[in-house]
């Protein structure tokens, strides 16, 4: 078994961890210092924005890689060759697009 799985995961684990304690103490900073209500509201409703931003668009692509997948089992493709990569690229990237065409409305 391939052992560079664990400290990749680990370090990701790490960064993220160290980026939601950066991000807690900029707004306690905030908070502590007396900032604007609204400067932290409109802070407060994009990161709220952001993340739906981000589920929309991971949900399109996780979608439309399902669906390429499924393609690829119904086709008898059991192998990874050439033709199954591109099926699986090309659902990524009708994904991106859907979300795309979603985000734009």
């Amino acid at each position: 078994m391939d052992h560079t799985l664990v400290p990749i995961a680990l370090f990701v684990s790490v960064a993220y961890v160290f980026k939601i304690l950066i991000e807690g103490c900029v707004r306690w900073m905030m908070f502590k210092r007396g900032g604007s209500e609204e400067l932290v509201r409109m802070i407060v409703d994009s990161e709220e924005q952001r993340r739906r931003s981000a589920s929309l668009h991971w949900g399109a692509v996780l979608l439309a890689l399902a669906l390429g997948l499924g393609a690829s089992a119904a086709l008898g493709w059991n192998e990874l060759s050439m033709g199954v990569a591109a099926v699986l690229l090309g659902a990524t990237a009708v994904g991106n697009l859907a979300y795309w065409f979603i985000s734009r409305r």
